[in-house]
């Protein structure tokens, strides 16, 4: 098999910049869809997906779409797929999540027992067996219904992808690295530009433009589901993919990326996840209260994920914090302040409409990216 279609689930509200890594990674985007991107690869593609691109929860192969209205329907249609050539025969292949939305049938714990069984029934008739022993590699299905349109993933990550490898050691309420890293790429951040996240948390923010500051890949240093898939993909198409992106990486020469937090216990955990991600080096983190945020250079980004609220007691002190932020923000001339949150008086509070917003979901959360746009720095002359 030489092309594969692939879907790329990622956050509501992020698919345009999904949709970017994938153009600029070399490849056709076919559609996009809220929450997805479709698109068409070549057997490296698959391996290079998974290695490169920042900003996908997965990467999953469509071995099929069809419409089912009824069990009986799901399980022919499953059924005439040649799952031969997708499992070989010690295979083990199982639903590993199905959902459905706006779709008659709509049990997740049925539709995983009725996908099962069918492949099971061809992959017998296919192989001239009794007995599928699934002893062998791993693969994995997501099955998505939606408005009774059934599509089958093979999914070729495994772990989440936001799981790069380096994040242990976390604190409340983290947000994702995919989601980092999409929210980063909005941005005009470049190695550069001095990027400052006042309420660091584990350090996702900080971690993650030190990475795109040096283009390191975030997929470089885990496992995939689909390096076992001896009958899909050769173990060299892996080990291109990393010694490609281990050539890519170049340390920035003037970096000045900086996260603070009030909590000492978080930036020790953030600390020790930049040492993981072998980017400590270009992070300077610190205990600070964010009434104490200042920096003497010009033309530098905010970028955070401030608190929510999530308790009453936090709620109550939200304004107080927020207010805190704006006027702090205020005294940064010629700055632009990048921030993801839930609070409904942040535009309030900050003193300030945001230039921009967007509606993005952080989970089942609905959270707002607000832009607030400081001036461009001037070019320098190149004699």
């Amino acid at each position: 098999m030489n092309e594969f279609n692939l879907i790329a689930p990622c956050h509501f509200g992020l698919e345009a910049v999904l949709k970017r890594e994938i153009n600029d990674l070399g490849y056709t985007v076919t559609k996009v869809e809220d929450g997805k991107v479709h698109y068409r690869t070549d057997v490296a593609g698959v391996a290079r997906s998974n290695v490169f691109l920042r900003t996908p929860e997965r990467i999953l192969i469509n071995v099929g779409t069809f419409r089912a209205e009824t069990f009986d329907e799901l399980f022919e249609n499953v059924k005439a797929i040649d799952w031969a050539a997708w499992v070989p025969e010690d295979g083990k292949c199982w639903v590993k999540k199905a959902n459905s939305v706006k779709s008659k049938l709509f049990s997740p714990s049925d539709i995983q027992s009725i996908v099962k069984k069918a492949i099971v029934e061809k992959l017998k008739i296919s192989y001239g067996t009794d007995i599928i022993p699934e002893t062998g590699a791993e693969y994995p299905l997501r099955i998505s219904i939606l408005k009774d349109e059934v599509t089958i993933g093979l999914d070729t990550s495994g772990e989440s992808l936001h799981k790069r490898g380096y994040r242990t050691d976390s604190v409340k309420a983290p947000i994702s690295e995919t989601l980092a890293a999409a929210l980063l790429l909005l941005t005009p951040f470049n190695a550069d530009r001095i990027l400052v996240d006042p309420f660091c948390g584990s350090g996702t923010f900080c971690i993650e433009a030190a990475m795109i500051a040096c283009h390191m890949a975030p997929g470089m240093n885990r496992d995939f589901t689909a390096e076992t898939w001896k009958n899909l993909f050769p173990k060299r198409v892996w080990y291109d993919a990393v010694n490609e992106a281990m050539n890519q990486i170049q340390e920035p020469e003037n970096t000045d990326i900086q996260g603070y937090d009030i909590d000492p216990q978080a930036i020790r955990a953030a600390k020790e996840n930049a040492i993981r991600a072998n980017v400590d080096h270009l992070i300077h983190f610190e205990a600070r209260d964010v009434a104490k945020l200042s920096h003497r250079k010009k033309y530098g980004f905010i970028v955070t994920n401030p608190p929510y609220g999530e308790r009453i007691a936090d709620k109550e002190e939200l304004p107080g914090l927020y207010r805190t932020l704006g006027e702090r923000f205020r005294a940064l001339d010629s700055w632009s302040m990048y921030m993801i949150t839930s609070y409904e008086n942040a535009e309030i509070d900050i003193g300030r409409k945001a230039d921009k917003n967007r509606k993005i979901y952080n989970g089942m959360l609905k959270t707002y990216f607000y832009e607030y746009l400081g001036p461009k720095p001037p070019k320098t002359r190149k004699d």
